[in-house]
């Protein structure tokens, strides 16, 4: 008999073992324009960081966002669905306010709920924006843990103080009282957010030293609160940049990737890293608003600088497939890409707005994404198949612009040779305009009223 433990042990050993399932790590910051980075043309900021994942990994050029306004952009990244099926986007009121009663319905399936079904353990770190009561706040929407602020760094404004672009001038986080939270309770009120980066990365860094390495793999979401008005910086961070505060802050943001790749790279897990962010720039702030580069508009628009964001994709040890991307992906395609591989389906029971980009990852296929649908609150404003895009309405939300301009036939660019929209080609082609409003026409079918979380209110505790 021990000779015959002993075969069987030695059998066992030389047994295939299952391999450890790959982290996923997220950084997702706030009004990131498109013309930010070093990588993506900014001619003064200097993100060294993301410069070298962009050589190492992938720079998508066509990357988008589900809204050009934070929560429901947030909730198109959560749940892989466009927020029109969640309820969480609106005509009245673009986002969460600290007196919403709403929040993320508990009917969605959250990224990190649909990978602690494959094990993973899981943190959010940041700004979350998708509900501050505790029945909306991460760790009920599988989280383990969270650290950050519950909404927007502006809201909570002290009155009587001054507005956001001279308050960014002395940076006086005392002017706005949003609270800082450990999982669901008060950790500081007002938030220091001179400091916030920095916490936040070393809350990241700490997490990932503390999971890899062990039998679980993990998600990290790190949702930077910045760019967003009213900017902040570390001391360190003061006159880093040549382009005044805010080239500070996209530089404090590229330092923070840094310490978090260096951390990954401490370990031989198998990890998949995205960098991108939630919309494009607030350009009524001016230079505290960032750029859109080559796009036209920004935050708040369906115009291509709205919501095409500038986005890096990395993985280590094993790289992804080096180059630019020049195929379209989504933040709506991050929940069925990790899922697929961590080993897991999708239910069945509802429709998924994300295609799966693993093949364009590892270089095997193209991206599945054909489509891109730009929602202006509860309307369908543009839509985008191929190269083509076609606006039937048009509003710049923070210009003061109070109707939609509507556009009957649609206003049609195509996106390939004239990213600016600047050229009107639907006389041209009448046949492409066609196709995409039987497109349009077929999703709007598709889509089932919920209750809208957005128009819920609650008195302000």
């Amino acid at each position: 008999m021990p000779k015959l433990a002993t075969l069987i042990a030695l059998l066992c050993l030389a047994l295939p073992t299952h391999a450890k399932k790959p982290n996923f790590v997220i950084i997702f910051c706030d009004d990131l324009g498109y013309g930010d980075l070093s990588c993506f043309g900014h001619p003064a900021i200097k993100t060294p960081a993301l410069d070298a994942l962009a050589a190492e990994g992938q720079k998508w050029t066509n990357f988008y966002v589900a809204a050009s306004v934070c929560t429901p952009s947030r909730a198109g990244l959560m749940t892989g669905r466009l927020p029109i099926r969640s309820g969480m986007c609106s005509d009245r009121r673009a986002v969460l306010f600290p007196d919403s009663a709403g929040g993320i319905p508990a009917s969605e399936l959250t990224i990190a709920e649909a990978l602690k079904k494959e094990g993973y353990a899981t943190a959010a770190v940041g700004k979350w924006h998708l509900g501050h009561l505790p029945q909306f706040l991460p760790t009920t929407n599988g989280f383990d843990s969270y650290f950050g602020i519950p909404y927007s760094n502006d809201m909570d404004k002290v009155r009587g103080t001054a507005n956001h672009f001279e308050l960014a001038g002395n940076e006086d986080y005392k002017a706005y009282n949003v609270p800082l939270l450990r999982d669901t309770k008060v950790f500081e009120r007002p938030a220091d957010q001179r400091t916030i980066t920095r916490r936040y990365t070393e809350e990241a860094v700490k997490f990932i030293k503390e999971k890899q390495g062990g039998a679980a793999p993990y998600f990290l979401y790190l949702a930077q609160s910045l760019p967003h008005i009213p900017l902040f910086r570390d001391k360190a961070f003061h006159g880093h940049s040549t382009s005044g505060i805010y080239g500070d802050v996209i530089e404090e943001i590229d330092w923070s990737v840094s310490q978090v790749i260096k951390a990954i790279k401490e370990s031989d897990d198998q990890t998949y890293f995205v960098f991108t962010s939630d919309n494009g720039p607030w350009l009524t702030f001016k230079t505290h608003g960032g750029s859109s580069g080559p796009l036209r508009e920004g935050k708040g628009s369906t115009w291509e600088g709205g919501m095409r964001e500038p986005t890096v994709m990395w993985a280590h040890p094993k790289q992804l497939k080096k180059g630019i991307v020049h195929e379209m992906g989504s933040t709506l395609d991050l929940l069925p890409t990790f899922v697929n591989l961590a080993g897991g389906t999708l239910p069945r029971d509802r429709v998924y707005d994300g295609h799966d980009l693993s093949k364009v990852l590892d270089g095997s296929g193209k991206s599945p994404r054909e489509t891109m649908i730009y929602y202006h609150g509860e309307q369908v404003f543009a839509v985008r198949h191929g190269q083509f895009k076609a606006h039937f309405q048009t509003k710049e939300r923070y210009s003061g612009q109070k109707q939609a301009r509507q556009h009957v036939p649609p206003l049609l660019y195509h996106l390939g040779h004239d990213v600016g929209e600047k050229f009107d080609l639907a006389k041209e082609h009448p046949e492409v305009v066609a196709k995409i409003l039987a497109l349009t026409e077929a999703h709007k079918k598709g889509v089932k009223p919920v209750e809208n979380q957005l128009m819920k209110r609650a008195s302000r505790k």
